[in-house]
């Protein structure tokens, strides 16, 4: 069985201060440190254990920074290095070094990178970028599409070298004109899967059977946005639970959840880089020094290697997405995740 584990422990604390994030500058007590570093040990050591020629993949997607915490890093890296894990990846601020990555196997770890202006210097931020491509890391770049950060997206698109893909998150709750919505997609030009929610009730997802999300104490769900549990991962009552399943929520406006829907094209879009966000036509690895021998690199491009244009949303149908009159009708999202 190949299974998609999203993972979200107790973790809450970010050292960014993003006005549009709830958890901005929150602090974790130690003790729930403590208990977000037992759960993420506990998680690595079934995900290391091996399923009887199962195959994995995890992203873990916490609700604070998780780089910045040693377990999270030591995770990443054991986990990197496993035969029946196929990918294991994260989603960072990017803060943290990244001389860490050196102990990783380059193949199979990738990052999901998101840039705050205003929380970081420019500068340091495309130097983190810069130091991955030089370690051969694969990685995706993003910023929440708000209007004081269109400059700052456009910096970064000609600082960044075109392997790597840049996407734009719409902000949470704000409605953008076409002619606004224009400016974002010629940054990235799968921002209008972003712009507005999807329809999803009643269509088929992926989650449930082949994606699940598991928290700290082991509960399993189909996803971070259906509250009802699937069974436990620790006493194996979830598997008899996977099977094929409809969305029961009106829509789906995050896209660690809709990327997962059959009603969209987005597991060909992004085949290969569903984890990390990475569209298919983008090289393995981003080299560095432009001759793909970079340090625990794959060579899994060059900087020559014409890229796979990226398919329009509306280059295929699929069902229509509701207006986006105010907030979101889900609950829990991270904005820029």
């Amino acid at each position: 069985m190949d299974l998609t584990v999203l993972y979200r422990g107790p973790l809450a604390s970010c050292d960014y201060d993003c006005p549009y994030c709830p958890f901005a500058k929150r602090r974790d007590s130690r003790d729930r440190l403590r208990a977000d570093r037992a759960a993420l040990e506990r998680f690595t050591g079934w995900a290391a254990e091996g399923r009887g020629g199962d195959r994995l993949s995890v992203l873990f997607t916490p609700w604070g920074e998780a780089l910045v915490r040693s377990w999270y890093r030591r995770a990443l890296t054991e986990l990197s290095r496993l035969p029946h894990i196929r990918r294991v990846a994260v989603q960072t601020n990017l803060s943290c070094r990244t001389d860490w990555l050196d102990g990783a196997d380059a193949r199979k770890l990738a990052l999901w990178c998101t840039y705050h202006p205003g929380q970081t210097p420019y500068a340091r931020f495309l130097g983190r970028c810069r130091e991955l491509t030089a370690r051969g890391i694969r990685f995706s770049v993003g910023i929440v599409g708000l209007e004081e950060h269109l400059e700052s997206a456009r910096r970064l698109r000609a600082d960044l070298p075109d392997q790597v893909y840049l996407w734009v998150n719409a902000a949470e709750g704000q409605p953008y004109t076409d002619e606004e919505a224009a400016r974002w997609t010629a940054l990235d030009p799968l921002f209008p899967y972003s712009r507005q929610p999807h329809r999803s009730v009643g269509l088929p997802c992926r989650t449930g059977e082949s994606v699940v999300s598991v928290d700290g104490d082991g509960t399993v769900r189909r996803c971070h946005f259906v509250r009802s549990a699937l069974g436990n991962l620790y006493d194996g009552s979830y598997r008899a639970a996977l099977r094929p399943r409809a969305c029961p929520l009106a829509v789906c406006d995050c896209h660690i959840g809709y990327v997962h829907l059959e009603s969209l094209p987005l597991y060909d879009v992004f085949a290969g880089g569903v984890l990390e966000r990475i569209p298919a036509g983008y090289p393995d690895a981003v080299p560095g020094g432009g001759d793909g021998s970079a340090p625990g690199g794959t060579g899994g491009g060059d900087a020559g290697t014409a890229l796979v244009p990226l398919p329009r949303p509306d280059a295929r149908p699929f069902p229509a997405p509701l207006p986006f009159p105010g907030p979101s009708p889900l609950r829990g999202r991270a904005p820029g995740r």
